[in-house]
């Protein structure tokens, strides 16, 4: 007998706007020992399916239609709230996509390893206190004695995450449910969870259920994977079949959205149009204390009309190198030059006019965009700042500019909330490109969306860049996304340039342990090819 079977669940939400069928009859199981990812775009009824199961789903406006959830044989569905709150976090554990708003800022991270704990056995303090210093080693935390008494705000991304999965594992349940544990996470720290949980799932010899929008995640990981559409599954089977032998479109859809190829070379080599020596941008930590050396000496050219990748983890300072270039940050020492023109040394308006010819994408548009302003005003403001159009014509500007972003020009009125993340994102890019520029700094674009998603908003900038002619500085923690883009790329690693080159340079003959340590981490590689 499966450690979980679910048979027809069906989930709905009654709005005001009629009923949504969020699950519509789907059925899997999951074993013991084993992991079943479960694949889907957002919106595709996946982690409903899961938190319904648990009974984390608001009822109204949630509600179950019908089927089963079996838990060794026991309906998940029929028990009481009492009941289910006994079986969460004992019997079944989740890991939540983002551990920093599911961790109690006001606790320590200790206490709250030993919570589920002391709910749910009859320990002391003391054999609780020593269990979660025990988990905290186990799962990859360096002097958990000491970091046992610290708060979630002193832990990086990746450490919350692991400090996460204790917390699920302490009662040692039969079945862990793992929602997007690493969508927000660098590539190489993406690669360390993934491995952990592998490991954590083999030594403890329990079932897990695996939630992602990327199929290249599961790859190494999964025993069978379930592919959702629409609150339907539309293809199952295990990680050979879905891929060396996928048959619904849409699978073949996740698949082709997988970057895996380079970008072809440039047909000629072009003038420079940014030149950027012994760049050096430290933040002050105050009197007594070293500066961060976010950049430190870095030196590089980009020519007119190419795309240079900037790849890196979180904290090697390739973000901190775009908004030096575009002055959003003072710069310590070193100079950028911009078309023959020293930017570091322009000041007020002279600045503001330059700008017009540089622009940036933001990693999170719905940060970036002002919510109180419609597309509209958003696409408008530059276009009236810079006198690019006038009152009469501006209308006809941000019409041309949603046609260029793929927006339909019937959203022209809509606030950005009333966006998806791949919409909202391209209201960002079409802001970018209000001024003209010549240059952009793409930030991230694409880290935060689905798969289908940033193979749009990829192709999308790729047909734009050659429409308008830019030249891009394209920043990004992952190798794939920026060989699919980018005519070189620059690898950083500490406020340092490490290696350079093409992408095929880099991913058939990497110089540096470094660069090998980042394409070992791109989840999939070598199933995929």
């Amino acid at each position: 007998m499966a450690l979980l079977e679910v048979k027809d669940l069906a989930v709905s939400f009654v709005t005001r706007m009629g009923t949504n069928k969020a699950v519509d009859g789907i059925s899997f199981s999951v074993d013991t020992g084993k992991i079943t990812a479960i694949i889907g775009e957002s919106g595709s009824g996946k982690s409903v399916a899961c938190y319904s199961m648990l009974g984390l789903v608001p009822m109204p406006p949630g509600r179950i239609d019908g089927g089963q959830a079996l838990l060794e044989g026991n309906d998940l569905l029929k028990m009481s709230e009492a009941e289910l709150r006994e079986i969460r976090g004992r019997d079944v554990a989740m890991i939540f996509q983002d551990p920093m708003t599911c961790l109690n800022p006001f606790m320590t991270i200790g206490k709250q390893l030993m919570e589920p704990l002391l709910y749910h056995k009859d320990v002391s303090q003391a054999d609780a206190r020593k269990r979660a210093v025990e988990l905290l080693e186990e799962v990859g935390i360096r002097d958990p004695d000491t970091t046992f008494e610290n708060y979630p705000h002193q832990f990086s991304g990746g450490m919350r995450q692991r400090v996460m999965i204790a917390m699920a594992l302490i009662n040692e349940p039969k079945l862990l449910i793992a929602d997007e544990p690493t969508t927000a996470l660098d590539v190489t720290i993406q690669a360390q969870i993934l491995k952990l949980i592998a490991e954590l799932q083999t030594k403890r010899d329990i079932g897990v259920i695996f939630i992602s929008h990327d199929l290249a995640v599961v790859a190494d990981i999964a025993d069978q994977i379930v592919v959702m559409q629409q609150g339907k599954i539309v293809e199952g089977g295990d990680s050979d079949h879905i891929f060396h032998h996928a048959e619904h479109p849409y699978t073949q859809k996740l698949l082709a959205a997988i970057p895996a190829d380079s970008k072809a070379p440039m047909a000629a080599e072009p003038e420079t149009l940014i030149e950027v020596k012994n760049l050096r941008t430290w933040f002050d930590q105050g009197k007594n204390a070293e500066p961060v050396k976010a950049v430190n000496d870095v030196s590089f050219d980009i020519k007119r009309g190419e795309v240079l990748g900037l790849v890196g983890e979180s904290g090697s300072g390739k973000s901190t190198i775009g908004r030096s270039i575009l002055r959003l940050v003072n710069v310590t020492g070193g100079s950028v030059t911009f078309d023959g023109t020293e930017v570091t040394g322009l000041e007020g308006s002279d600045l503001k006019n330059f700008r017009r010819r540089m622009q940036m994408i933001f990693q999170d548009p719905f940060a970036s965009l002002n919510p109180r302003m419609t597309v509209f005003d958003t696409l408008a403001e530059p276009l009236l700042l810079h006198g690019i159009e006038n009152r009469k014509s501006v209308s006809s500007g941000v019409l041309k500019l949603m046609d260029d972003v793929g927006l339909a020009r019937n959203f022209v009125r809509k606030y950005p909330h009333e966006f998806s993340g791949g919409q909202r994102q391209r209201i960002a890019i079409g802001r970018a490109l209000a001024t003209r520029p010549e240059f952009i700094v793409a930030d991230e674009p694409v880290s935060a969306l689905d798969v289908t998603i940033q193979a749009q908003i990829l192709d999308l900038m790729q047909h734009l860049g050659k429409e308008y002619g830019l030249t891009m500085l394209f920043v990004s923690h992952d190798l794939a996304v920026v060989r699919h883009l980018a005519d070189r790329i620059l690898v950083l690693y500490k406020g340092e340039v490490v290696e350079q080159g093409t992408g095929d340079d880099l991913f058939e003959r990497p110089q540096q342990d470094y660069t090998r340590q980042l394409l070992s981490s791109i989840p999939g590689r070598a199933l995929l090819g």
